[in-house]
Protein backbone atom coordinates (compact mmCIF):
# COMPACT_ATOMS: atom_id res chain seq x y z
CA UNK A 1 0.00 0.00 0.00
CA UNK A 2 1.34 3.73 -0.66
CA UNK A 3 2.15 5.27 2.10
CA UNK A 4 -0.35 8.75 2.87
CA UNK A 5 0.98 12.08 3.96
CA UNK A 6 4.37 11.81 2.87
CA UNK A 7 6.74 14.68 4.43
CA UNK A 8 10.55 13.41 4.33
CA UNK A 9 12.24 14.05 0.91
CA UNK A 10 12.88 9.95 -0.40
CA UNK A 11 16.67 8.92 -0.31
CA UNK A 12 17.94 8.20 -4.51
CA UNK A 13 19.26 4.49 -4.03
CA UNK A 14 21.03 2.73 -7.20
CA UNK A 15 19.63 -0.44 -6.98
CA UNK A 16 21.97 -3.90 -8.53
CA UNK A 17 19.66 -6.31 -9.98
CA UNK A 18 19.68 -8.50 -7.22
CA UNK A 19 18.33 -5.82 -5.03
CA UNK A 20 15.43 -5.18 -7.48
CA UNK A 21 14.73 -8.87 -7.46
CA UNK A 22 14.09 -8.83 -3.27
CA UNK A 23 11.62 -5.97 -3.79
CA UNK A 24 9.86 -6.56 -6.92
CA UNK A 25 6.37 -6.84 -5.34
CA UNK A 26 7.30 -3.30 -4.03
CA UNK A 27 7.92 -1.52 -7.10
CA UNK A 28 5.07 -3.54 -9.16
CA UNK A 29 2.72 -2.29 -6.48
CA UNK A 30 4.29 1.51 -7.82
CA UNK A 31 3.87 0.72 -11.41
CA UNK A 32 0.29 -0.84 -11.41
CA UNK A 33 -1.18 2.02 -9.52
CA UNK A 34 0.97 4.59 -11.56
CA UNK A 35 -0.21 3.02 -15.03
CA UNK A 36 -3.78 2.23 -13.53
CA UNK A 37 -3.57 -1.89 -14.61
CA UNK A 38 -5.73 -4.01 -13.37
CA UNK A 39 -5.02 -5.89 -9.93
CA UNK A 40 -3.31 -8.95 -10.83
CA UNK A 41 -1.06 -7.33 -13.75
CA UNK A 42 2.00 -7.69 -11.89
CA UNK A 43 2.12 -11.27 -11.89
CA UNK A 44 2.42 -10.93 -15.37
CA UNK A 45 4.69 -8.44 -15.35
CA UNK A 46 7.31 -9.84 -13.20
CA UNK A 47 8.66 -12.80 -14.95
CA UNK A 48 9.56 -9.76 -17.72
CA UNK A 49 11.40 -7.33 -14.89
CA UNK A 50 13.68 -10.29 -13.67
CA UNK A 51 14.73 -11.04 -17.14
CA UNK A 52 15.20 -7.10 -17.74
CA UNK A 53 17.90 -7.46 -15.29
CA UNK A 54 20.15 -9.65 -17.39
CA UNK A 55 20.43 -6.88 -20.05
CA UNK A 56 23.59 -5.13 -21.03
CA UNK A 57 23.56 -2.43 -19.49
CA UNK A 58 21.05 -2.42 -17.14
CA UNK A 59 20.53 0.08 -13.92
CA UNK A 60 18.18 0.77 -11.85
CA UNK A 61 16.91 3.83 -9.12
CA UNK A 62 14.78 3.77 -6.51
CA UNK A 63 12.95 6.70 -4.46
CA UNK A 64 13.07 5.06 -0.21
CA UNK A 65 11.58 6.58 2.38
CA UNK A 66 14.08 5.97 4.75
CA UNK A 67 13.50 4.28 8.08
CA UNK A 68 15.54 4.67 11.35
CA UNK A 69 18.55 4.17 9.56
CA UNK A 70 19.33 6.94 6.66
CA UNK A 71 22.01 5.27 5.29
CA UNK A 72 19.85 2.45 4.59
CA UNK A 73 17.75 1.42 1.55
CA UNK A 74 15.45 -0.68 3.49
CA UNK A 75 12.88 1.85 4.07
CA UNK A 76 9.37 2.04 2.31
CA UNK A 77 10.27 2.37 -1.98
CA UNK A 78 7.93 5.12 -3.06
CA UNK A 79 9.44 5.09 -6.55
CA UNK A 80 11.14 2.92 -9.22
CA UNK A 81 13.05 4.08 -12.55
CA UNK A 82 14.99 1.61 -14.86
CA UNK A 83 16.13 0.37 -18.48
CA UNK A 84 19.08 -1.00 -20.16
CA UNK A 85 20.52 -0.57 -23.68
CA UNK A 86 18.54 -0.77 -26.72
CA UNK A 87 18.98 -3.73 -29.09
CA UNK A 88 17.07 -5.37 -32.60
CA UNK A 89 16.32 -8.57 -30.59
CA UNK A 90 14.30 -6.73 -27.77
CA UNK A 91 10.45 -6.56 -28.29
CA UNK A 92 10.29 -2.78 -27.31
CA UNK A 93 12.79 -2.41 -30.19
CA UNK A 94 10.94 -4.73 -32.93
CA UNK A 95 7.83 -2.99 -31.90
CA UNK A 96 8.83 0.67 -32.62
CA UNK A 97 10.66 -0.13 -35.83
CA UNK A 98 7.60 -1.73 -37.18
CA UNK A 99 5.73 1.67 -36.03
CA UNK A 100 7.99 3.75 -37.60
CA UNK A 101 8.20 2.19 -40.96
CA UNK A 102 4.27 1.66 -40.94
CA UNK A 103 4.11 5.36 -40.42
CA UNK A 104 6.59 6.28 -43.29
CA UNK A 105 9.91 6.44 -41.78
CA UNK A 106 12.78 5.87 -43.99
CA UNK A 107 15.48 3.30 -42.44
CA UNK A 108 18.24 6.10 -42.27
CA UNK A 109 15.49 7.90 -39.72
CA UNK A 110 14.38 4.49 -37.95
CA UNK A 111 18.42 3.99 -38.07
CA UNK A 112 19.16 7.08 -36.47
CA UNK A 113 16.75 6.70 -33.51
CA UNK A 114 16.98 3.13 -33.12
CA UNK A 115 21.10 2.38 -33.30
CA UNK A 116 22.16 3.34 -30.56
CA UNK A 117 19.71 4.14 -27.27
CA UNK A 118 19.38 3.63 -23.48
CA UNK A 119 15.24 2.38 -23.44
CA UNK A 120 13.80 4.00 -20.25
CA UNK A 121 11.63 1.29 -19.56
CA UNK A 122 9.52 2.53 -16.39
CA UNK A 123 9.82 5.09 -14.21
CA UNK A 124 6.70 5.65 -11.63
CA UNK A 125 6.20 7.08 -8.10
CA UNK A 126 3.64 5.96 -5.78
CA UNK A 127 1.31 9.07 -6.24
CA UNK A 128 1.63 9.96 -2.12
CA UNK A 129 4.62 10.41 -3.13
CA UNK A 130 4.24 12.88 -6.25
CA UNK A 131 4.45 16.38 -6.90
CA UNK A 132 7.80 17.09 -5.29
CA UNK A 133 10.31 16.03 -8.59
CA UNK A 134 11.41 12.32 -7.54
CA UNK A 135 10.50 11.69 -10.90
CA UNK A 136 12.46 13.88 -11.82
CA UNK A 137 15.60 13.00 -9.59
CA UNK A 138 15.21 9.41 -10.36
CA UNK A 139 15.15 10.45 -13.99
CA UNK A 140 18.81 12.32 -13.78
CA UNK A 141 20.10 9.69 -11.76
CA UNK A 142 19.69 6.74 -14.17
CA UNK A 143 20.71 8.50 -17.05
CA UNK A 144 24.20 10.03 -15.48
CA UNK A 145 26.72 8.93 -17.57
CA UNK A 146 25.21 6.47 -19.79
CA UNK A 147 27.22 5.79 -23.06
CA UNK A 148 23.76 5.75 -25.48
CA UNK A 149 23.94 8.96 -27.82
CA UNK A 150 20.57 9.10 -26.90
CA UNK A 151 17.40 8.26 -24.21
CA UNK A 152 14.03 6.65 -25.55
CA UNK A 153 10.56 6.15 -23.57
CA UNK A 154 7.28 5.61 -24.50
CA UNK A 155 4.13 6.83 -22.23
CA UNK A 156 0.39 6.72 -22.80
CA UNK A 157 -0.84 9.11 -24.48
CA UNK A 158 -3.19 11.90 -22.61
CA UNK A 159 -5.16 14.89 -23.60
CA UNK A 160 -3.33 18.14 -23.80
CA UNK A 161 -0.38 16.38 -22.62
CA UNK A 162 -1.58 17.09 -19.23
CA UNK A 163 -0.16 15.02 -16.59
CA UNK A 164 2.98 14.81 -14.51
CA UNK A 165 5.10 12.38 -16.84
CA UNK A 166 4.13 14.30 -19.70
CA UNK A 167 5.26 17.98 -17.89
CA UNK A 168 8.37 16.19 -16.89
CA UNK A 169 9.38 15.08 -20.34
CA UNK A 170 8.81 18.35 -21.98
CA UNK A 171 10.35 19.93 -19.58
CA UNK A 172 13.42 17.75 -19.91
CA UNK A 173 13.43 18.37 -23.24
CA UNK A 174 11.89 14.96 -25.07
CA UNK A 175 10.78 15.57 -28.69
CA UNK A 176 7.69 13.29 -30.71
CA UNK A 177 9.64 9.99 -32.03
CA UNK A 178 6.39 8.43 -32.91
CA UNK A 179 2.32 9.69 -31.88
CA UNK A 180 -0.25 7.48 -31.07
CA UNK A 181 0.89 4.12 -31.71
CA UNK A 182 -0.42 0.86 -30.12
CA UNK A 183 1.80 -1.54 -28.71
CA UNK A 184 0.39 -4.93 -29.13
CA UNK A 185 -0.97 -6.33 -25.40
CA UNK A 186 -2.03 -2.33 -24.42
CA UNK A 187 -5.35 -0.79 -26.56
CA UNK A 188 -4.23 2.62 -25.30
CA UNK A 189 -2.51 5.00 -27.88
CA UNK A 190 1.44 5.44 -26.50
CA UNK A 191 3.63 8.57 -27.49
CA UNK A 192 7.22 7.37 -28.47
CA UNK A 193 9.72 10.22 -27.02
CA UNK A 194 13.17 10.80 -26.77
CA UNK A 195 16.03 13.47 -26.48
CA UNK A 196 20.18 13.06 -27.07
CA UNK A 197 22.23 12.64 -24.19
CA UNK A 198 23.55 13.75 -21.78
CA UNK A 199 20.85 15.67 -20.12
CA UNK A 200 21.67 18.93 -19.13
CA UNK A 201 22.28 20.14 -15.72
CA UNK A 202 19.53 21.89 -13.55
CA UNK A 203 22.30 24.34 -13.79
CA UNK A 204 22.11 24.83 -16.64
CA UNK A 205 18.95 24.77 -17.19
CA UNK A 206 17.94 27.51 -14.73
CA UNK A 207 20.61 29.72 -16.12
CA UNK A 208 19.17 29.31 -19.40
CA UNK A 209 15.50 29.76 -18.12
CA UNK A 210 13.47 33.10 -18.74
CA UNK A 211 13.85 35.37 -15.40
CA UNK A 212 10.22 34.98 -13.46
Amino acid sequence: MSPVGINTTPLLVELSAQELRHRLAEALAIYVEAMDYPKGTEFHRAPMWTEHTHRPGWRAVAAILPGDDPRSSEGTMVGIAYGYRGAPHQWWHQQVREGMHRSGADERRIHEVLGDYFELTELHVARAAQGHRTGEAMLRRLLEDRPESHVLLSTPEVGDEDNRAWRLYRRLGFTDVMRHFTFTGDNRPFAVLGRLLPLPTEATENAHSPSR
